[in-house]
């Protein structure tokens, strides 16, 4: 009689770069998944005392990307792209980054996809808080015609922004443009807010031929993101009211479990 011996699927390390709000998400949530571990912290030095307090022993804490890492996730802001992700992906480290709104910067995709190709590795861009992502990006092989972002928040939501000089955000009582413009431009003026857009942009038409629309609305409590897409696929429109994650209200709770799915993945015999 013969058997077949079942395969241990290995557990998959990753290596963390940031441990705010997002991070430290990430790192309590995936902690019941056996698959995947989270064996490195990185944070700036003046940070690595406050994180080795939240991961003890489970963790190392470090400044830069051990030689030993294979995948890293990248939720710690736009400078970590160039400080870590690039030379990471340089040596041949698989990347997945969570600040794509970096990528509206000056040749920083080409960046990417160079180091990238240097290294033989892949850089995943992660949808964070934005759904129909892979309907966009499958549509855009059929060729694409026309991709619009609008971002609706309520008028504090806009505080400590450009919009400030554009409106008084106290005094409106109605639904109020505080921009139009490409996904680049969006990206460059509202760098906190630019993430959505950017995602959509990489995914469909590119960073300037993406139309954004910001709003300041008094009406609404919640941030609304609106996509209305056009092409040879067909139409499609996508209205999303995402909730803000508990400890950081000015983050998706979306955009950490968008990462969740990404390592859970990795660690699962089926994926979607």
């Amino acid at each position: 009689m013969s058997t077949t011996a079942r395969k241990i699927r290995p557990v998959q390390p990753v290596t963390l770069i940031g441990f705010g709000a997002i991070g430290r998400s990430i790192f309590q949530r995936i902690a019941s998944n056996p698959g995947v571990r989270i064996t490195h912290v990185v944070v700036p030095a003046e940070y690595a005392e406050t994180t080795r307090t939240g991961v003890g022993d489970a963790a190392q804490v470090c400044q830069q990307v051990p030689q030993e890492a294979t995948l890293v996730l990248e939720c710690a802001g736009h400078s970590a792209l160039i400080e870590h992700v690039i030379p990471a992906l340089e040596r041949g480290v698989e990347c997945a980054v969570l600040s794509i709104g970096a990528l509206s910067g000056p040749g920083v995709v080409e960046q990417l996809a160079q180091a990238a190709e240097q290294g033989g590795a892949q850089v995943h861009l992660l949808s964070g808080a934005i759904g129909g992502v892979d309907a966009i990006a499958a549509a855009r092989l059929a060729g694409l015609d026309e991709v619009r972002y609008t971002g609706r928040k309520p008028p504090s939501g806009w505080r400590d922004t450009p919009a400030e000089q554009v409106c008084d955000l106290g005094a409106i009582t109605e639904p109020t443009v505080i921009l139009e413009a490409t996904a680049r431009e969006a990206a460059q003026l509202y760098p906190k807010n630019a993430n959505v857009a950017a995602t959509i942009a990489l995914a469909g038409l590119g960073l300037d031929a993406t139309r954004v629309r910001l709003i300041a609305d008094p009406t609404v409590t919640e941030n609304i993101h609106h996509i209305a897409v056009r092409g040879e696929f067909g139409e499609m429109e996508l209205t999303m009211r995402g909730k803000p994650l508990a400890d950081n209200p000015k983050t998706s709770a979306l955009t950490v479990l968008s990462a969740l799915r990404f390592l859970n993945n990795r660690a699962a015999a089926t994926t979607i």
